[in-house]
């Protein structure tokens, strides 16, 4: 089986409502869609959704990329040979894992399509029945967050994950405003997307949460301070994620060697893919390190490879990848059974891609064959 054909469609995913988190408020989600064709006439579909702030790449850095190096290098190749797809694709340039990442994720597509298996059979089989969904709050007022924690209470949501990271009094207040309308029985995830930079702040905004009984705290500090999270970690009650830290195999090494997390947050996005995700995955076992697969706010594409990933790992015990309840309009049909999702058994991503929508949603595309 051999790639003959990708094409490339640079598309805007329209919110239902904006998505505000500590350094950027988003009204629609900006996403690349890479359709792989293959000689045997198997299809499989991949996405890209960037974050400039944590990989540096850009809606219009992706597509070029895409339509002038990685495409064209994936002509004649073999989608199963993730191994090797993903050694030409470093060597031709370094980094940007987003732009890899859909190109993995439409060869996994592919693959699970050729072999007539769902992708998380190649990932070493199903592991966990289903997940439950974490409803994801973003920043605004604290009683407007309040209220809508309660209601999604109300559809079945047994746990938030809260975004913060503006200033600490009116993070806390968001928080505590939340806690009091929902509960103690709700589980709460604080993420402050880097917005408390420091180790200094961290632990003066943790002295007034150690009372809220929180799950844990993700990435308060700069993605790129390490020793700031040791810090912060090391003087914590409350277990800590990193997610702007981890990208690739090295930052998985030192935050290892360093004790720096309890927890990490796995994302496709950041570290290239399916197959990278993997590997992080079984490091982070074997350091004795719980995992979670995040999220961009990708579409159906990106949000079923990260739930193949997370069904196939005993190691990622919860999952945070709501892109597809947050659109109004979506490429895929990625089904949840709110407050679960519970994937199918269909070969490869296990989704169908709505051609009618994803001509809608495109700004431009390109065609790369040989």
């Amino acid at each position: 089986m051999k790639i003959t054909e990708i094409e490339i469609f640079a598309i805007q995913l329209p919110l239902i409502q904006p998505f505000i988190i500590s350094y950027e408020r988003y009204d629609s989600m900006p996403s690349i869609i890479v359709k792989l064709t293959t000689d045997t006439g198997i299809i499989g579909y991949g996405e890209s959704v960037f974050d400039e702030h944590i990989t540096g790449e850009t809606w219009d850095s992706t597509y070029a990329l895409l339509r002038t190096k990685l495409a064209p290098a994936m002509i004649g190749e073999n989608p199963l040979h993730m191994e090797r797809l993903h050694d030409k694709m470093d060597r031709l340039v370094k980094g940007v894992p987003t732009a890899k990442a859909a190109i993995d994720i439409a060869c996994y597509d592919a693959a699970g399509k050729s072999l007539g298996v769902p992708v998380y059979t190649l990932l070493g089989g199903r592991y966990h029945k289903k997940f439950p969904i974490t409803h994801v709050l973003s920043i605004g007022a604290p009683e407007e967050m309040a209220e809508e924690a309660a209601e999604r209470v109300e559809q079945g949501y047994r746990s938030f994950k809260i975004k913060v990271g503006t200033n600490i009094v009116d993070d806390v207040k968001r928080i505590r405003s939340i806690r009091e309308r929902v509960g103690e029985d709700i589980a709460l995830r604080v993420d402050v997307n880097q917005g408390w930079q420091t180790s200094a702040q961290t632990l003066q905004a943790l002295e007034k949460l150690k009372d809220l009984s929180i799950d844990w705290l993700e990435q308060p500090v700069l993605g790129d301070d390490l020793d700031a999270m040791v810090e912060a970690k090391a003087k914590s009650t409350i277990p800590m994620m990193i997610d702007e830290g981890l990208q690739g195999m090295k930052d998985m090494r030192d935050i290892i060697t360093k004790r720096a997390a309890d927890k990490v947050n796995i994302k496709l996005m950041k570290c290239g893919g399916i197959y990278p995700a993997n590997k992080l995955a079984h490091i982070a076992e074997m350091a004795g390190i719980t995992c979670q697969v995040g999220s961009m706010v990708e579409s159906s594409v990106g949000s079923a490879a990260g739930f193949h990933v997370a069904f196939s790992k005993k190691i990622i015990t919860s999952v945070e990848l709501t892109g597809p309840l947050k659109f109004a309009k979506d490429v895929g049909n990625l089904k949840y059974d709110v407050p679960f999702i519970q994937l199918n058994e269909k070969p490869g991503l296990g989704i169908d891609i709505d051609e009618a929508i994803l001509n809608d949603l495109t700004i431009h595309s390109e065609r790369v064959s040989r």
